[in-house]
């Protein structure tokens, strides 16, 4: 399946006392990562949005190797595991600006009519996108 990659510097907010990277962040690096990959597919997680579905996390996995710190250039490395249905899930990896693997992570989020409020199947839309 295909990749999406998005480099982020770490801003000194994102950091403990020590310069690390606090470890609930790793979640907004995951969400940076795949709004990207939408993107590169032509997709807007807002115009999603607007036309009435949402994506709630609802499984979230985090596997720490090495500590991000302030002012490290990271890239996030996001894939889809597996062509969506009522949810979608990826796998992540993050490395530093010396290409050493940092965290590996998986999410997988609903896709949810925001009318009803209830599961509903992945947009056909983004489908026929991830077909090509």
């Amino acid at each position: 399946m295909k990749c999406s990659e998005v480099e982020i510097r770490v801003r000194y907010g994102e950091t403990d006392q020590m310069g690390v990277v606090y470890h609930g962040n790793y979640a907004q690096y995951f969400e940076i990562g795949r709004i990207e990959w939408l993107r590169d597919y032509g997709v807007s997680y807002k115009k999603m949005e607007e036309e009435g579905v949402m994506l709630p996390v609802i499984s979230l996995n985090v596997n720490f190797k090495k500590s991000a710190c302030y002012d490290d250039l990271i890239k996030v490395k996001t894939q889809l595991v597996k062509m969506p249905t009522a949810s979608i899930e990826f796998n992540y990896e993050i490395t530093n600006q010396n290409g050493e693997v940092l965290t590996f992570g998986n999410t997988v989020l609903a896709f949810i009519d925001m009318k009803t409020n209830r599961p509903m199947r992945c947009p056909k839309y983004l489908l026929d996108k991830l077909q090509d």
